[in-house]
Parts: structure tokens; C-alpha cells; sequence
């Protein structure tokens, strides 16, 4: 670790000063604004944001809640949850995700949470399961299509859980293709317009659903990852921020 790195703790009170990573560059962005309105009332819930800085760039980060008022679809009362991290370009391979996920597990321990939780994929976009799994955490269950909650337990306390309830829940949108988002990332502003177009391209209704609390999301969310899926016809599209010609290929694989 060069000692030109260290790590800011991003809340309500210097938001403005450090931002939230993502989209850095596109402040003017519509993703950009709605994810900044989204932490005005995340950040009263507990949720906060750890960017490590190299030589004062910003090179990675780590947002995490506590487990109350995640927005991912998972059971996790009294534990820390881990939305999102992510480490890029130079500063990957220098220990910065490790030490960022140090930093959250510590605080978790200083609180007297249970734990520490994170919903991962073996697909792209969520973080894997390797360094997680590297510092103590353990798999705590599964779900479609391609995720793992991981969970770093203190000592004997309950273990957080995922739904089983996915069918139900993909049932819950009806017909054509249904967008559900929330303002939790940046990038999914630009996803629902294409995902949008896509359905427009081929003849398909489209519409949105906008999860607007986490307990929301933890009771409703068609996937998992909780803050954005695409549906249709009752199946998981995608969980990914496709491109319109992406959407329209899936589409072009749906049965019937």
C-alpha cells in the first residue's frame, strides 16, 4: 500500500466534497442527479460510502448499510450490508479491496452488528466471491440466477438469508417487459431507456416499476441484486445494464 493512498468515509456532510465514485466524471448526468437525491435519505439510514484515494484520485470504493434498510433482497437485521465495491484501473492490485473491506469490518465489530453481508454473482456487474471469501466470509445461500450471499458471522449470531419467493415475485409484473429500478447506481438511468427502446423496437409494452424504499426491495425485487432487473412475461431478462441491441437479443431468446 503506497503511503500516498488512504481512505475517506463519505456521508451526508462531505458528499459534495468527495462524491460517490461512480459516474465522477458526469455530474450532469440524470443517473448522477438521481443517485445523489437517493443518498439524501440514505444517508440518514445509516448507509455510507469508504473511497480510497491514491496521490488524491479517487481509485475504489466500497458502499455499504446497515442491514435494515438494504436494497438488496436480502434478510440481514444487525448486520452491516456491502452494496457494491469496486477497485479500477491503477489501483487495482495494490490490496485497496481488502483493505476497504477491512475498514467496513471493523466498523461492523465497533457497532455490535452481527456481521458483515454482501449479495455477490458469478456473473459480471456484483463483485465476486474470492476476496470475500479470503477474509473469513462464508456462503450463506443461494439464489437464480447467479448469486451467493456471502456473510463474515461474529461468532454464533443468526445467519442473514435470501427469498425463495422468486417466482411469486416475477408473477407480481405482469405482461410485456417491465423495468424495475431504484436510484441506488448511476448507471441505471441509461439501462431503463434502452431496455425501454428495446421493447419499443420489437412491439413489446414496456413499463417501469420504481422501488423507492429498501423495504421494498427486500419484499419485492425480482432478482437478488434488488435494484434493477429487467422482466418479461413472468422471467428475469436480465440483471445486468444491457445496451438496446442486448435487450432485444435476450428478447429474441425468450420461449414464445
Amino acid at each position: 500500500m503506497g503511503s500516498e493512498a488512504d481512505i475517506v468515509t463519505v456521508d451526508g456532510s462531505n458528499v459534495d466534497r468527495y462524491g460517490f465514485f461512480c459516474h465522477k466524471s458526469k455530474p450532469k448526468t440524470a443517473g448522477y442527479r438521481q443517485k445523489r437525491e437517493w443518498l439524501e435519505g440514505r444517508f440518514a439510514e445509516g448507509l455510507r460510502i469508504k473511497i480510497v484515494r491514491e496521490g488524491g484520485k479517487a481509485a475504489g470504493f466500497i458502499e455499504y448499510t446497515p442491514g435494515e434498510f438494504a436494497w438488496r433482497a436480502v434478510h440481514a437485521p444487525d448486520y452491516l450490508v456491502v452494496h457494491c465495491m469496486w477497485v479500477v484501473g491503477r489501483g487495482k492490485g495494490k490490496g485497496y479491496a481488502s483493505r476497504l473491506l477491512s475498514e467496513v469490518i471493523a466498523e461492523a465489530q465497533k457497532m455490535g452488528k452481527h456481521g458483515v453481508a454482501m449479495v455477490t454473482s458469478r456473473r459480471p456487474w456484483l463483485a465476486g466471491s474470492a476476496l470475500f471469501l479470503k477474509h473469513g466470509f462464508e456462503v450463506a445461500g443461494e439464489a437464480p440466477p447467479s448469486f451467493e450471499l456471502l456473510v463474515r458471522p461474529f461468532g454464533e449470531a443468526p445467519r442473514p438469508s435470501l427469498p425463495s419467493d422468486w417466482e411469486r415475485r416475477l408473477g407480481e409484473y405482469g405482461r410485456g417487459l417491465t423495468v424495475v429500478r431504484s436510484g441506488q447506481c448511476p448507471y441505471l438511468d441509461a439501462a431503463t431507456e434502452a431496455a425501454l427502446a428495446a421493447a419499443g423496437e420489437v412491439g413489446v409494452t414496456g413499463q417501469v416499476v420504481e422501488m423507492t424504499t429498501a423495504q421494498q426491495v427486500q419484499a419485492s425485487a425480482p432478482s437478488a441484486y434488488g435494484v434493477y432487473g429487467v422482466v418479461y412475461e413472468g422471467r428475469l431478462l436480465t440483471y445486468l445494464t444491457c445496451g438496446k441491441k442486448g435487450i432485444i437479443e435476450l428478447l429474441g431468446e425468450t420461449p414464445g
